[in-house]
């Protein structure tokens, strides 16, 4: 055989060198014409086979299912079925390594993870990926069990126990907190009294040897279980801007992880940032806080924490980014008596890199906003902008009057989207869909979107209309043909992967008047409510999450050479593994477009 075998490509990066050798040993090579049919429908397989050089296309019908090029392997699956269910056809002269069936079976029952990145679908591949003794998510620290790290022992104390005691206790146990038990209730309920508390208390006036300590406890716990990961346990005080949280096994209280801990733990920093945002004095304060969010992202992604968990963190430190700003520029009348709101990938929790602002801004009925708010609202879009979030060429922003309307107003404008679906209407809509509070009175938006659902989810030529975004960028079906062989051309993930299959999931969840907001907990939700089987609920995730961290992994590319981010991926310049992840997580989204069609009974519009 040749020495040139490419042993760093997948899935044959995964084999040990005795492995490698059995490779080596019973491998011959192949050469084919251009326009011979290598392997037709029905065929029985009798090799593995490497791309040397030239390009190889499925077919399903007439139609291109995929396009393999130099260090691509087909047909793992037919071998392991037995039967060939696609044809193969060589673009051009192809010379191809051939594996003997015999060995691709020994390999496979050695080396698991050898079979499942040869053969399975996505998310055993993925499961497989993240399985890899050397794979770097595994040295990362966040992924370990909350219970690896130093979890404080808790103290609990009786609801009427005093405050001097309680403080006596602070100082005996060097502790900040306690957990309240409050036996007055059934069930009892727990809740946890702090330093921050015991401020309140002083300053209350009443005496702290008679006032219970339970009437200062804050009973609303946010609590992780031992088995739940580090990164997951910092990616919630984040959201709830809390320096602890209750590890929790059942209803048994097993400890308090807070914050101080975690620092020693963690190398990402995100919570550093979180500090600089809460004890932001002036815009100037908050400008040096947020140049320091993508940094981070970058840290997080080297040492292989996962997309969801980073996209997750992302939104709560621009949240609270936002919310700071607002209020620094905002009058407290305005903020008390108004809901800013963030749209798009930003309300779902799927942003990444700074991408445009897109906002808006609902104030209660009754409420007279400032005759200076056209200059407030400009001066929080020039501020996001000066932050590094660019302007949203729609003006979907609360610096667009269009965006920005008393509670009543702006439930009439929801609901001329709906019954008058011209235009942007639609797309306005969708938008909408994603809304997500992130200062002043959530319950402002929350009533306008409840109005929302409740007009549109019996209708169902409005929904079919609102389903049928899912065919408005291209088709994917070409992307292969075109970009493989072509380097330099680019594909757009966003329009291509992830639009149809959020759009998609979005329309499901509007019809089945869901109110989450984020795209994987919809997708959970419809799942659940058995809308969606549960093998494409999870071949769904797993197909956003690949596209997400396709996305950030190029645009951190982009960073690096000094270039804006676009968002765009050069296909022709992915490894082997992920070109052939990318064709999987396509290919779930082409089946979800067929079942949205047939859901909402597109082919009639």
């Amino acid at each position: 055989m040749p020495s040139a075998f490419n042993f760093n490509a997948s899935p044959f990066d995964a084999l040990t060198a005795d492995e490698q050798r059995q490779v080596r040993d019973h491998v011959d090579v192949a050469y084919f014409r251009q326009g011979a049919t290598i392997l037709d429908v029905g065929a029985v397989p009798t090799h593995l086979f490497v791309i040397i050089k030239g390009y190889v296309t499925q077919f399903d019908g007439d139609e291109v299912i995929a396009t393999y090029g130099p260090d691509d392997t087909f047909d793992g699956r037919g071998l392991v079925a037995g039967k060939v269910s696609s044809r193969f056809v060589a673009n051009e002269e192809v010379v191809a390594y051939e594996l003997a069936e015999q060995t691709v079976s020994d390999l496979i029952a050695a080396n698991a993870t050898f079979g499942a990145l040869l053969f399975s679908d996505l998310g055993q591949k993925l499961s497989a990926l993240a399985q890899r003794g050397g794979e770097s998510e595994f040295q990362s620290l966040n992924f370990q069990r909350v219970d690896s790290a130093y979890v404080r022992p808790a103290v609990v104390v009786d609801a009427s126990l005093d405050i001097v005691s309680v403080v006596r206790i602070f100082q005996q146990e060097r502790s900040t907190n306690v957990l309240v038990r409050d036996t007055r209730t059934q069930p009892s309920r727990l809740g946890m009294f702090t330093t921050t508390a015991l401020q309140r208390a002083v300053l209350s006036g009443r005496p702290l040897d008679q006032l219970p300590v339970g009437e200062l406890a804050n009973y609303t716990l946010i609590t992780v279980k031992p088995s739940d990961q580090v990164g997951d346990a910092l990616a919630l005080m984040l959201h709830h801007a809390i320096h602890r949280v209750v590890v929790m096994e059942g209803t048994e209280v097993r400890g308090v992880l807070e914050t101080l801990d975690v620092f020693s733990f963690l190398s990402n920093h995100s919570m550093l940032i979180t500090i600089r945002l809460n004890t932001a004095r002036t815009l100037d304060d908050l400008a040096t806080a947020a140049g320091q969010i993508t940094e981070m992202i970058g840290r997080q992604h080297r040492v292989g924490n996962r997309v969801h968990l980073i996209a997750r963190m992302v939104q709560g430190l621009n949240a609270r980014l936002f919310a700071h700003a607002w209020r620094l520029i905002a009058p407290p009348d305005l903020v008390a008596n108004s809901c800013l709101f963030v749209m798009g990938s930003e309300g779902r929790g799927e942003q990444l890199l700074k991408t445009d602002q897109d906002n808006g801004l609902i104030w209660r009925d009754g409420y007279t906003p400032p005759a200076d708010l056209d200059a407030i609202c400009q001066r929080f879009s020039d501020e996001l902008a000066r932050f590094g979030y660019p302007e949203c060429p729609g003006r979907i922003m609360v610096n667009n009057p269009a965006w920005r309307m008393a509670a009543s107003t702006f439930a009439q404008t929801a609901r001329r989207w709906l019954v008058m679906p011209e235009g942007d209407a639609l797309m306005n809509l969708a938008i909408f869909m994603d809304a997500h509070a992130v200062a002043g009175d959530a319950a402002l938006l929350d009533d306008v979107q409840a109005g929302m659902y409740a007009l549109a989810a019996d209708n169902d030529a409005v929904l079919a209309r609102f389903a049928a975004a899912i065919d408005a960028f291209g088709n994917t079906s070409g992307w292969w043909n075109r970009l493989l062989g072509d380097k330099g051309q680019h594909m757009n993930i966003k329009k291509e992967g992830i639009f149809p299959l959020v759009h998609g999931i979005r329309s499901l969840a509007f019809a089945h008047r869901l109110r989450e907001t984020g795209t994987a907990a919809r997708i959970a939700a419809l799942a659940e409510r058995d809308v969606l089987p549960q093998s494409m609920a999870e071949e769904l995730t797993n197909a956003l999450h690949l596209f997400m961290n396709l996305r950030l992994k190029a645009g951190l590319a982009e960073l690096a050479a000094h270039e804006p981010v676009s968002g765009a991926v050069d296909v022709a310049g992915l490894s082997p593994l992920d070109r052939d992840l990318l064709k999987d997580a396509l290919g779930v989204v082409k089946r979800f477009k067929v079942l949205v069609r047939q859901r909402f009974r597109l082919d009639a519009l």
